[in-house]
């Protein structure tokens, strides 16, 4: 494993020290994404985060810290913890695009949200798609898959909202979306990478069919404000 790889192990506070420093809350020794792009938080020492925690959570109710479990204050409560595998590829896929892909602009940006609410609301906000670049399929003028960019590093991109409208799964999509995205990320010589939660068996085979690998489990956990204080 490479020095740089091991950022990996932080993935929200290298993305907010790195290429998306302009997106961050810096308390500095724990760095938030504004809440109207992502509600992900990430520190380096577990010492003094309690405050700034309950000072983030003022800009919004329900968040997510991504590693190791932090300390926060009674007013919050932990939701849950998601356990996720992180994966990652050194590889493009040789995989044929057979879908006709399109780059998603300002122009979608209401069809994406309204696709997304599906599956995806606790973690795509209004502006998740102004973190990087965004794909989506459409049929009959619908969008009916999508698939894009989140957490950016230096030398990582991450993968995210890997999502199929219910009445169009089977049909290819999500792995048509991954593919691209993953051969759009080395265009731009970085690495690709993703997270899913440990339970979803069927997306973490279709990753494996794009050639990703395991790289670690990691812990989402979602904090919420405490009704009882």
């Amino acid at each position: 494993m490479t020095l740089n790889e091991k950022k990996l192990d932080n993935p929200v506070w290298y993305s907010l020290s790195e290429t998306h420093k302009g997106f961050a809350i810096d308390f500095d020794n724990i760095k938030f994404y504004h809440p109207d792009y992502c509600p992900f938080g990430g520190f380096m020492e577990i010492e003094n985060i309690s405050n700034p925690i309950s000072e983030y959570s003022e800009l919004t109710d329900n968040f997510f810290t991504v590693g190791q479990k932090p300390n926060f204050s009674n007013n919050l409560k932990l939701k849950n913890e998601l356990v996720c595998l992180q994966m990652l590829t050194h590889h493009k896929t040789d995989l044929n695009i057979e879908e006709d892909i399109v780059a998603l602009g300002e122009e979608h940006m209401n069809d994406l949200l309204e696709l997304v609410k599906i599956a995806y609301p606790e973690y795509f906000k209004k502006k998740t798609s102004s973190l990087g670049n965004y794909y989506g399929i459409f049929k009959n003028n619908q969008l009916v898959a999508v698939t894009g960019e989140r957490m950016k590093m230096n030398e990582y991109v991450e993968i995210s909202a890997v999502i199929t409208h219910p009445n169009n799964t089977g049909n290819g999509y999500a792995k048509q979306l991954a593919a691209h995205a993953v051969k759009n990320i080395f265009n731009q010589k970085k690495t690709p990478y993703l997270h899913v939660a440990e339970t979803n068996v069927g997306a973490i085979k279709l990753y494996i069919k794009l050639g990703f690998q395991t790289r670690r489990k990691i812990s989402f956990w979602n904090i919420t404000k405490n009704p009882t204080v």
